[in-house]
């Protein structure tokens, strides 16, 4: 009876290139990413500790130095991961020395948004651990920050195949006449040891060779004196053997087609080592105009040989250093294009209020929980004065109480002096940013999470407003919010608007599953954050540098008059794009009936794309509507070469 093989626990990832060719990932389980995750939070503690201590020492000089390394304690416990993983091919430090690798479902280097976008949503995947329960229980081991980017993490370790330990000259590597004189797994043993033998010592290496040559002393009376020397002519010359045209004739069967192979093709696989190895390093534009069709049709190449491999069933080191081959090759012609501090520009200039304006009902939605929320709340503080204590904070009852002298005094709600203005600035844009970024990620909590972050918070401000009406003091509270209450106000609607989405892809996915509903819904969602970081950080600048200072009514009217000039031109952009986006999607709309009406008349079957591809018409934005990853280098590249890797949940029979 055949022994059963060792049953494995390890879970993995398949996804079919456009080669058809199935690249396997191995998934990274808990206890690597905890351990990476560690790594990664102890780097992050030391240097937040270093910003602290030089904090001290040179706070004291100047406000506006203690406000720039506030800002960089605060980006550096939010945008240590993104930046990482973004920047460096899904790699913080932490997975870097644990062995683990973030990428795209479709298989894709992780780019910049989907590094954000995934570490946005760490405030929720850590209440209760629920992500650490998620890596444990889900099929691919995600979190919900892998959910909502389409983000898998797997295993990244090198494999290595034995070579031989010398290189044979232009005679050896020609092909030799004959059958091969060794069986299958004699040649793989031989194989292995000579690969193996440049790191033994050297007596451990003789003392083998003498143990491998004794078992071929029958076959080969007239060999070398030196064992290792005997072993090493064996193996070239068995290479040149299997390499010739009776190479698949050593009775091996398919084992024997699949080791001719490895002999043929082993420099081949080695050369786009190299290159992919340059690749990986810098980019396709590090090649030239020259070895970038090269590495293309190498790549194809490479891709067959592992189908091959696959089919005759090849040894399992073999298969997945082509496997790693084939993988380098795809992340690197099928990645995302350039980042550019232009394409940052256009993002957030253009493309983040795009996003809002296309979801302008959401945002509409949004701001109704609030405002509703907050007129509740200043008509129950107004009819029931006795809940003040219970609805509202102490320190918003004693700065009541204090404006019914500051107020006629001509003092303001709040006054700070000029060098600890830029301090509070920095304070007040981390806490709202802290604030927005929660009232997002929790929707994906099927938008309950947002609903209730966006009415606490409008019938707290009504609430607020009014005990402050009640004492006569309203007017001392609003002058001070009106600098920066248009922008703060509305960004936090935006934020809510985007949590919105995330709930609705659950809720409602239509024609997806919900798994690619909710990342074509992050997708949307993502330039809607960022449009709310945007406006939370001038809207700091002006409560910590204006609205806290001792400015005039009519100085807190006119920079209000400007802020909300400010949204108005920002979103006409965004406004103006995408309406170009629309005009462009009716355009190619109308293109593609019109290709199936001419193919429908001529008897033509006609392409049709699986709905994955097509965008339906709810997420027709700028950011929202997938296109096709393409290789960023200026020289052309063959179509065959620029095809989109299809996700495995967008395979449909």
């Amino acid at each position: 009876m055949a022994d059963t093989p060792a049953p494995t626990y390890r879970q993995h990832f398949e996804l079919e290139t456009p080669e058809h060719v199935v690249l396997d990932y191995e998934l990274a389980g808990v206890g690597s990413r905890a351990l990476a995750a560690l790594v990664d939070m102890l780097l992050v503690f030391i240097l937040s500790l270093v910003v602290t201590v030089s904090l001290l020492f040179w706070g004291n000089f100047s406000g506006w130095i203690s406000a720039l390394q506030i800002l960089l304690l605060y980006s550096l416990i939010w945008l240590y991961f993104a930046l990482f993983e973004g920047l460096r091919r899904g790699q913080t430090p932490g997975k870097r020395m644990v062995g683990i690798r973030t990428i795209r479902d479709s298989g894709h280097g992780l780019t910049f948004a989907d590094a954000a976008t995934r570490h946005l949503l760490t405030p929720i995947d850590m209440v209760g651990m629920i992500g650490l329960v998620l890596i444990a229980v889900h099929p691919r081991a995600k979190r919900l920050g892998d959910l909502v980017a389409g983000t898998v993490v797997v295993r990244d370790q090198p494999v290595e195949v034995a070579r031989p330990a010398e290189p044979v000259d232009d005679a050896v590597e020609a092909e030799a006449d004959g059958s091969p004189e060794l069986a299958d797994d004699e040649f793989a043993l031989v194989r292995e040891f000579i690969g193996r033998a440049p790191s033994l010592p050297r007596p451990v290496r003789n003392r083998f060779a003498t143990q491998f040559a004794a078992r071929f002393a029958g076959r080969f009376p007239d060999r070398p004196g030196d064992d290792f020397q005997f072993l090493q002519e064996l193996y070239n010359r068995e290479r040149g053997r299997r390499r010739g045209k009776f190479g698949a004739r050593s009775g091996g069967g398919r084992r024997a087609v699949s080791e001719r192979l490895l002999a043929r093709k082993g420099a081949r696989w080695d050369a786009f080592d190299l290159l992919a190895g340059r690749v990986a390093r810098g980019g396709l534009d590090v090649l030239s105009a020259e070895e970038l069709p090269d590495f293309a049709a190498r790549y194809r190449e490479v891709a067959a040989d592992l189908a091959r491999v696959r089919t005759y069933g090849a040894d399992p080191v073999v298969s997945a250093r082509l496997e790693r081959l084939v993988a380098a090759g795809h992340n690197a012609l099928y990645r995302a294009e350039r980042r550019s501090w232009r394409r940052l520009s256009r993002f957030l200039v253009v493309e983040a209020p795009a996003a809002v304006v296309a979801s302008w009902r959401t945002v509409l939605l949004a701001a109704a929980l609030f405002i509703v929320p907050g007129i509740g709340g200043y008509a129950l503080l107004r009819e029931q004065p006795g809940l003040a204590p219970s609805l509202i904070p102490d320190v918003m009852l004693e700065r009541a109480e204090a404006g019914q002298s500051r107020g006629p005094a001509g003092s303001g709600y709040v006054e700070v002096s000029a060098e600890k203005r830029p301090v509070m600035a920095t304070s007040i844009i981390a806490n709202n940013v802290r604030v927005a970024v929660a009232c997002f990620a929790s929707g994906v909590v099927f938008g309950v999470g947002s609903l209730l972050l966006l009415a606490f918070n409008g019938l707290q401000l009504g609430a607020v407003s009014g005990h402050f009406a009640n004492l006569g003091v309203l007017g001392y509270l609003w002058s001070f919010v009106m600098g920066h209450g248009v922008l703060e106000l509305f960004a936090i609607w935006v934020a809510g608007a985007a949590g919105f989405l995330l709930g609705r892809a659950i809720i409602v996915p239509g024609d997806y599953s919900r798994r690619d509903a909710l990342v074509l819904a992050s997708q949307r969602a993502l330039p809607m954050v960022a449009t709310a970081v945007v406006l939370l950080i001038v809207a700091g600048l002006i409560e910590g540098l204006i609205s806290a200072s001792t400015a005039t009514l009519t100085t807190r009217l006119a920079v209000s008059s400007g802020s909300a000039l400010f949204l108005a031109i920002y979103l006409l952009f965004g406004g103006m794009a995408w309406r170009r986006m629309v005009r462009s999607l009716t355009w190619a709309t109308r293109r593609r009936r019109h290709t199936v009406r001419i193919s429908a008349r001529r008897g033509i079957a006609p392409t049709i794309f699986p709905p994955c591809q097509t965008p339906p018409r709810r997420f027709a934005s700028p950011s929202a509507v997938p296109h096709p990853a393409r290789p960023t280098s200026s020289t052309a590249i063959s179509k065959s070469s620029m095809a989109t890797a299809t996700p495995s949940s967008c395979r449909r029979a």
